[in-house]
């Protein structure tokens, strides 16, 4: 059970009692796993809710496009300053309240979005579509990295890269419907008031799940020999031991910076297809397969390395293919007609991309153990929107104005911007980081390592090994070889 600041401490009996029955897995992992699951689709649905539909959210609201893209900016903005305060949140008081938290902070903020397009009309809906983006930026910062932390306490060995890839893949599952549901509903002016209900209805289920069906943040007996060690050090003590260990700013530094890399590209997909003449909806398909590939490339590979442990091999391979493609998508956004083309490559983006995700976050716990979870994802994911930020204002920031193109399909004043420098920069920097990480990061396993020694069957196997005689040599071929070799019969003499 939960000690008294409501992280993961089992009492000593209950650690002992784990090592003589085995270590247990409940069932009710899958639930919290679910509530967890679905908070974070609901977020980022309501993250990129307005991007897709950038123009005609402007219109609607008369809001510059400026204005419309701050509505997802400020998800980096908040996560900075509260992203420290969301790992302590997270390691301290614990992950059922932790959850509880970030459900009520996401529906309200929901709620407070569709507030403009009430019949009684407001004079600023700017500052209502903020306010409530605001409090669902402070939730982000709540679930984005709890999947990891999940997977740690409640899941045996074997399947942590499953749950910690489930649980982050509902992010951009998220980000998937968004892409396609607001260009679907928002044709038209018209339909942005019941777009903005129904984000709400995804926002409010996952609210009444987590009040009503988590219990506890820890499981009465730890699942693995991780899990009982989990965060056995305290918040700073933590944090100032992943400043000291260099593998781990190498991993954060890249890691975060292709986190703020593909946060800018989902943001700004729409605008830069639009100038070369792609409507929404293809705009819209593009990031559906982004994300889907991503999906699908994702539970491949959180299947590998589940059995595998190769974790450092996938993500350096899976870093250096979505270079090779971003640098493909940087030339052929700014061709015209190449739908085939632009689908192809968002979709492999999105294959290699997306898919070292919540293997790159295991990997960030296994390289930093025994700092806890919380923190050593939490800390990936806070430089990931610091990064993810100064790279988005400085993609649009590169845009160039010109003549207005009798070919493009945006509405309002993006019509005229010029993005090919700003993707080249976006390529370049994906460059960049991928050849840090291949080159500079190397490290252990460290959680591995500990589990490994710490397992009632290691000890018990060493101990035996420590005892038992000697056997004497058997010939090659003979009856007995497989004894003398450690099987079966030479443990139970």
């Amino acid at each position: 059970m939960a000690g008294p600041a409501g992280g993961a401490q089992w009492p000593a009996e209950s650690l002992a009692l784990g090592e003589l029955r085995a270590y247990r897995a409940y069932a009710r992992r899958w639930v919290f796993l679910l509530v967890v699951s679905l908070l974070s689709y609901s977020n980022a649905m309501l993250w990129l809710s307005f991007a897709p539909v950038a123009d005609t959210i402007a219109q609607y609201f008369s809001l510059s496009t400026n204005q419309v893209n701050w509505l997802s900016l400020v998800y980096f903005v908040v996560s900075i300053p509260f992203g420290l305060v969301a790992i302590w949140v997270l390691d301290s008081v614990g992950l059922r309240w932790a959850t509880i938290l970030c459900a009520w902070l996401n529906f309200v903020g929901s709620v407070l979005r569709a507030l403009p397009c009430m019949p009684l009309r407001v004079q600023d809906p700017f500052a209502f579509l903020m306010g409530g983006q605001s409090l669902c930026a402070l939730a982000q910062t709540l679930v984005i990295f709890s999947p990891a932390k999940l997977a740690a306490l409640w899941f045996p060995e074997h399947q942590r890269a499953t749950a910690n890839m489930i649980g982050t893949m509902a992010n951009p599952l998220g980000v998937l419907v968004a892409n396609v549901l607001s260009p679907a509903l928002a044709k038209e002016e018209g339909g942005i008031p019941t777009m903005l209900g129904i984000y709400i209805i995804p926002a409010g289920l996952a609210c009444l799940l987590a009040t009503a069906c988590l219990w506890e943040s820890v499981p009465p007996t730890p699942p693995s020999a991780g899990a009982a060690q989990s965060t056995s050090e305290k918040f700073l003590d933590g944090l100032k031991l992943l400043l000291r260990n260099k593998a781990y700013i190498i991993l954060a530094v890249c890691f975060g910076g292709g986190v703020g890399i593909f946060s800018s590209f989902s943001v700004l997909l729409q605008q830069v297809l639009c100038v070369k003449g792609y409507s929404n909806e293809f705009a819209g398909l593009c990031g559906a397969l982004f994300i889907v590939f991503g999906i699908l490339g994702a539970l491949g590979l959180g299947l590998y390395v589940d059995r595998t442990r190769h974790f450092m091999e996938a993500v350096k391979v899976g870093f250096c293919l979505t270079s090779l493609v971003c640098v493909a998508f940087a030339l052929v956004s700014q061709l015209r007609g190449q739908t085939i083309a632009l689908a192809t490559i968002c979709s492999l983006l999105g294959f290699f991309g997306f898919s070292v995700a919540p293997v790159a976050m295991e990997l960030a716990v296994e390289c930093s153990f025994p700092v806890g979870e919380g923190a050593a994802a939490g800390l990936v994911f806070v430089l990931g929107q610091v990064e993810g930020m100064l790279i988005m204002l400085l993609l649009t920031a590169l845009t160039v104005r010109r003549v207005k193109p009798g070919f493009s399909a945006c509405r309002g004043d993006q019509d005229s911007l010029d993005w090919e420098v700003s993707m080249l920069l976006m390529a370049g920097l994906c460059t960049l980081f991928s050849c840090c990480l291949v080159l500079f990061f190397h490290t252990p396993y460290r959680r591995l390592q500990a589990e490994a020694g710490a397992s009632p069957y290691n000890r018990d196997h060493a101990a035996q090994r420590q005892t038992l005689p000697e056997a004497p040599p058997q010939h090659p071929g003979g009856p007995d070889s497989s004894e003398a070799a450690g099987g079966p019969a030479a443990a139970h003499s």
